[in-house]
C-alpha cells in the first residue's frame, strides 16, 4: 500500500475536516476573547477592594494619635451630633411611649365590718355602709339597694327575705343588723298615674294596673281602699302589703 493513499481523502471527507478546522478556530477565538475580558473585571474587583481597605486604613489613622487638633474638633463635633449607640432617634423624640405601660396594681382593700350590736336603717344606707355589714359584699349591697328603689323603700326588715339571693338562712343572719324608718318610703298616687307606672311596682302586675286605672275612670277619683274592695283582682295580701305604697290624695 501506497502511502500516498493514506493521506488521499475524498471530496466529502475534505469538506468535514475543513468545517472542523472552522469550529476548532472559532472556538479558540472565543475562549481567548472571553478570558481577556474577564482579566479587567477581576482586576477591578481587585483594585476596588484594595481601595476599601486603604480606605478604611486611612480613617484609622485619622483617628490615632497623629491627628491634628482641626481633625480632631471635627471628629468630636461629629460624634456629638451621631452618637454611637442611638438608633433610631426619631422614636425618642415621639409623643408617645413605644412600649405599653403596665397600668397600675392596685391592692385589694378590705372593708372593714361594723362591730356586733351595731343598727343600720335599711332606707337610708347606700351600698358602702351596706357592705359593712357582715354577710353583705358588693353583690348583695347592689341587689337590695336595687329592689329598695323598685318597692319606694321597706316598711319591715322581712322584706330583705323578697331581696334576690338572700335566703331564709342568710335573711336570718342579717336581720339583727337592720331596722326601717318609714318616713322614707314613697308612695305612688293611684289617682294621677297611668297603668304603665302602676305596674312597674313589684306588688302590682299589669291586670290590677289596668283594674284601677278603670275603676278611677268609672268613678273618676279613687277615696280610699274601700274602692280598692271592688276589684276581685286584689286579694286581701295584695292589700295588706301595698298599704304602706299606695296614696289616695
Amino acid at each position: 500500500m501506497n502511502w500516498r493513499d493514506l493521506l488521499y481523502f475524498s471530496k466529502g471527507e475534505r469538506r468535514a475536516l475543513t468545517l472542523l478546522l472552522c469550529l476548532i478556530t472559532i472556538s479558540w477565538i472565543l475562549l481567548l476573547w472571553t478570558g481577556k475580558k474577564a482579566m479587567p473585571v477581576a482586576l477591578e474587583t481587585d483594585a476596588h477592594r484594595t481601595g476599601k481597605r486603604l480606605a478604611s486604613d486611612e480613617k484609622q489613622i485619622i483617628t490615632g494619635k497623629d491627628i491634628s487638633e482641626r481633625e480632631r474638633d471635627s471628629i468630636r463635633k461629629e460624634s456629638e451630633l451621631h452618637p454611637k449607640g442611638k438608633k433610631n432617634t426619631h422614636k425618642e423624640n415621639a409623643p408617645f411611649p413605644t412600649k405599653k405601660t403596665r397600668k397600675e396594681y392596685k391592692p385589694y382593700v378590705r372593708t372593714e365590718k361594723f362591730p356586733e350590736g351595731t343598727l343600720v336603717e335599711l332606707n337610708a344606707a347606700d351600698t358602702t355602709t351596706l357592705k359593712k355589714v357582715p354577710g353583705i359584699g358588693s353583690t348583695f349591697a347592689r341587689r337590695i339597694v336595687k329592689y329598695r328603689e323598685l318597692l319606694g323603700g321597706f316598711y319591715t326588715v322581712g322584706q330583705l327575705s323578697e331581696v334576690y339571693g338572700i335566703d331564709e338562712e342568710r335573711y336570718t343572719a342579717l336581720a339583727p343588723w337592720f331596722f326601717t324608718d318609714t318616713l322614707y318610703i314613697r308612695k305612688l298616687n293611684v289617682n294621677a298615674l297611668p297603668a304603665a307606672d302602676l305596674r312597674r311596682h313589684p306588688y302590682l302586675d299589669y291586670r290590677q294596673a289596668k283594674a284601677i286605672e278603670q275603676l278611677r275612670k268609672q268613678k273618676s277619683r279613687l277615696s280610699g281602699w274601700e274602692n280598692l274592695q271592688l276589684i276581685e283582682e286584689f286579694t286581701d295580701m295584695d292589700r295588706k302589703r301595698l298599704r304602706p305604697y299606695l296614696s289616695f290624695e
